[in-house]
């Protein structure tokens, strides 16, 4: 049913891949084996839409679909995972309104014990300031699946720097304190070091261990 699931969200058949969610799991399967491959059908809705196959509305199709299947699967997962042990401010910077890969993040933030504060999409670097201020957070993600959001994400870092709400890198290429992770299909080493971004990562569940990592929940990898 795995492969079947997957082109089912691949093709937005809404009705049809919620039902086969829960049989899933009426059947006892594994939560996680399910967001897999609701990852998997959601990178074949982002593949369309680079290929001029899906359109704007499409994805926002699919970000309802996201939402509601992420629902189910939160609802089986232990509730033991969901203590709180951060905060991270998440948005797509602006001129950018794709939010499958965002809303993901937020899922499995939200599942593994942060505090997430989702500022949505197209968001201005003014908005993460304020964000940043009003809820002191470990973490800044920024989200971003077309190349013109690199620019937006340099120029929201620089912006959280001139505020004084993260730290400019030292001699070594750290920064103290806060931390800022971008993410996006197209994100890079390279378009990590343009952002002056902390670090980066194109798979939600990596993302989660390296905040881990960086508020020391787990070992650096």
């Amino acid at each position: 049913m795995a492969q079947e699931f997957v082109n089912t969200l691949a093709d937005l058949e809404e009705d049809q891949a919620i039902e086969m969610a829960e049989e899933r799991l009426d059947a006892g399967e594994d939560p996680m084996a399910v967001l897999d491959d609701l990852k998997e059908g959601m990178g074949v809705v982002g593949d369309r839409y680079a290929a001029d196959e899906y359109f704007i509305p499409d994805l926002m199709y699919a970000g309802e679909i996201i939402e509601q299947i992420s629902g189910l699967l939160q609802e089986e997962m232990p509730e033991q995972e969901k203590e709180h042990i951060g905060t991270v401010v998440l948005g797509t910077v602006k001129d950018d309104i794709h939010d499958i890969g965002k809303d993901l993040v937020y899922f499995m933030f939200d599942l593994n014990g942060f505090d997430v504060i989702d500022l949505g999409v197209d968001v201005q670097p003014e908005n993460f300031v304020d964000a940043v201020e009003d809820n002191d957070p470990e973490i800044i993600a920024l989200s971003g699946f077309l190349t013109a959001a690199f620019d937006s994400m340099k120029e929201t870092v620089e912006t959280l720097e001139a505020e004084g709400l993260v730290e400019e890198f030292d001699e070594d290429g750290i920064r103290d304190g806060r931390k800022v992770m971008i993410g996006g299909g197209q994100i890079t080493d390279d378009v990590r070091n343009y952002v002056r971004a902390d670090g980066y990562e194109t798979d939600a569940p990596a993302g989660v261990e390296r905040a881990k990592s960086w508020i020391g929940q787990t070992p650096e990898a």
